[in-house]
């Protein structure tokens, strides 16, 4: 069993839902960190989802981002199944940046 430490990045140029990270196949992974960086000096919100099987379950709805400002999405760590994805969506295009931080295990 391999041990693989990651991170994904994506900034939200749109309000299209956006992939921040998708599980590979026969791999599970543990999400450490989900930090939300807003730089355009207006405050702005963020949704963040996990996508399971065809379905679609949210972990964060219309979470508020402050002006200049940077959060932590995750208190505990968040396991992510095989073919299973995070994805992101931000109210407004070109402010927010995010970053996950995770560990593959295959």
């Amino acid at each position: 069993m391999a041990n693989t430490y990651k991170n994904s990045k994506v900034d939200l140029t749109t309000t299209n839902e956006t992939t921040l990270y998708s599980c590979p196949a026969s791999t599970t992974a543990i999400v450490k960190s989900i930090i939300v960086s807003e730089d355009s000096g207006n405050a702005d919100t963020i949704t963040l989802t996990i996508s399971s099987g065809g379905s679609t379950f949210s972990i964060y709805k219309v979470k508020a981002v402050g002006a200049n400002g940077t959060i932590e999405l995750l208190i505990a760590p968040l396991v992510v199944q095989a073919e299973e994805g995070l994805k992101v969506t931000a109210a407004t295009a070109d402010r927010l940046h995010v970053v996950a931080s995770y560990l593959e295990i295959t």
